[in-house]
């Protein structure tokens, strides 16, 4: 069992806070751009939440991976209602179903790695599933972000650590969800240490792209609601490219750069 396992509708309740919903899950999908016809992989999909959008939003094939049984269970129990079509499992990547995806997801994946050896395995895995010229997205925590931790209380859940952000420093998240709360421990890696695990996984040059805001959100919740978070986001975007793919490689790496 994983801390996860009992979560799955609270993870999609979490999936329509403002912050998640307008901004996040905004940005990525924008990033992700034409889906027409695309394989995408959602490596560590939680309750569905991502798999869902990128179906909606064209995908021919949306295969989604988690190790938590709960969380499966979850998103298959939807999945018997709403018939997307979406492939879910429970455990690693097939043998049979590397190599066949045009763009791997991980959100909030990287940071559950505890050493740096499951970094780079984490990194290698989604290097593998990608056909040449595919893109790996994923949301690791932000070097810039604040434990302070109130600082993220008015976008539903706090961040705090007791530990200088150094490789593998344990982070605590809290979220909270009208009367509910869950805990959920993570690990700060640095950008060195991120990017040289893409290296080594055999990407080209990471890209780390600033969140963007829906306009139509912006005019309902007025500019100053979103610029503390954008001024100290808890989490950075990360794209890069497996060889054959030149968008993903045309501007250096680190973490102010912007998409």
């Amino acid at each position: 069992m994983t801390q996860f396992d009992e979560l799955g509708r609270m993870y999609d309740d979490s999936a329509e806070l403002p912050w998640r919903k307008h901004m996040e899950m905004f940005t990525v999908l924008k990033l992700m751009g034409d889906l027409t016809d695309a394989a995408v992989l959602d490596i560590g999909c939680g309750s569905g939440a991502y798999a869902r959008a990128i179906r909606a939003r064209g995908a021919k094939r949306v295969l989604a991976l988690d190790e938590s049984e709960g969380m499966i269970a979850h998103a298959l129990a939807r999945e018997r209602d709403e018939r997307l079509g979406i492939e879910y499992l429970c455990g690693p990547l097939p043998e049979a179903e590397r190599g066949r995806f045009d763009i791997v997801l991980a959100v909030y994946v990287l940071p559950y790695a505890t050493t740096v050896e499951q970094l780079s395995a984490m990194c290698q895995s989604a290097f593998t599933a990608l056909r040449p010229g595919g893109r790996f997205i994923t949301l690791v925590l932000h070097p810039h972000s604040t434990d302070e931790p109130d600082y993220y209380r008015r976008y539903g859940f706090r961040l705090f650590s007791d530990h200088p952000e150094v490789d593998g420093a344990p982070v605590t998240l809290e979220l909270q969800l009208g009367d509910h709360r869950v805990t959920v421990s993570a690990r700060y890696w640095t950008p060195h240490t991120v990017e040289e695990a893409m290296r080594t996984a055999g990407f080209r040059t990471a890209v780390w792209h600033r969140h963007d805001v829906d306009p139509d959100a912006v005019a309902e919740h007025g500019e100053e609601y979103w610029r503390p978070y954008l001024d100290r986001p808890h989490a950075a975007i990360i794209e890069c490219g497996k060889a054959g793919d030149a968008k993903a490689a045309t501007a250096p790496g680190g973490p102010e750069v912007t998409g």
